[in-house]
């Protein structure tokens, strides 16, 4: 006897900003269902439920959850259970051009976690980067005054050492920034500091995919996370087994409905985009009703 299918959870999107970009496609998306998504590695296209019966949760991630407000209640009353990944590092422009000023993203952080819980909203201080023009203390300090903006509005926060893959290093070397990759010790030594910093305003840091960082402190991130899942929505089915991306990944199983190459921010280091100029034209082409998120 076959017993009826697992909930899906879907990510939305370790591969695009959905959040600040794609809201209108993806309240279409749920409206009608289903979404049509492309494997990123052999193309082939796949379908997804987003019907309300066949979604366990939705883990959203953004540099900008500011369109999102508008769409909370609409996901409410639809039944969607949900949490989201919010990334706020104030890092230089020459890295980050693009995302919104810290503080005013700290503002609809709070909005977030005052329409949700603190347990809802998971702060992202990542990836750590550094150059030659900055330094551990310039992470520390950008670390404490985002921490202290956040105190009482989150209870986590995720964190690496950024992995540059090929295309990544090649943008900031034509940008002439000289990426330092400190030694382990040096890493540690500064997620201690960052460690100590967030026990300040209640909040606990999570490594994810560098085990090599774990310690006092600092704990192993699963961003899709099977035991805070249960913890928000206790009625959901529970899921245990992992299902890594990635090495050294935590993350239970999901389904990730976003494309590489969508998402226009222009990140320096980011490893979802070939270069800034594919993006922006995927964003200006875009068409909010069709199934799949790009074609």
């Amino acid at each position: 006897m076959t017993g009826k299918p697992a909930l899906t959870i879907i990510s939305a999107s370790r591969r695009t900003d959905i959040p600040a970009f794609y809201m209108r496609w993806f309240m279409n998306r749920l409206r009608e269902g289903y979404a049509v998504y492309p494997n990123p590695f052999s193309g082939q296209i796949h379908e997804v439920s987003l019907t309300p019966e066949d979604v366990h949760s939705i883990v959203f991630w953004s540099k900008n959850f500011a369109p999102f407000l508008p769409h909370m209640a609409e996901l409410d009353g639809r039944g969607y259970r949900y949490y989201g990944h919010f990334t706020i590092t104030d890092a230089p422009r020459d890295l980050e051009p693009h995302t919104p000023p810290w503080q005013r993203s700290a503002d609809v952080f709070r909005q977030l976690a005052e329409r949700t819980s603190p347990s809802h909203v998971q702060w992202r201080f990542d990836p750590i980067l550094l150059t030659s023009e900055t330094t551990p203390q310039d992470v520390a300090d950008r670390f404490r005054h985002i921490a202290s903006a956040l105190e009482g509005y989150t209870r986590r926060c995720y964190v690496s050492f950024a992995t540059l893959y090929r295309k990544a290093a090649r943008r900031l070397a034509e940008q002439g920034i000289k990426v330092i990759d400190p030694p382990l010790a040096e890493k540690t030594a500064l997620l201690a500091d960052l460690s100590g910093i967030a026990a300040d305003y209640g909040i606990t840091l999570y490594a994810c995919c560098q085990d090599a960082l774990l310690g006092d402190g600092i704990h192993k991130a699963r961003c899709v996370d099977g035991d805070l899942l249960a913890e928000l929505f206790p009625d959901r089915p529970l899921v245990s087994e992992a299902r890594p991306t990635r090495d050294q990944c935590g993350c239970v199983a999901s389904r990730d409905i976003g494309v590489y190459d969508t998402c226009p921010l222009g990140c320096v280091y980011c490893y979802a985009n070939r270069d800034h100029a594919a993006p922006v034209a995927a964003f200006r082409s875009h068409a909010p009703d069709r199934p799949a998120l790009r074609g």
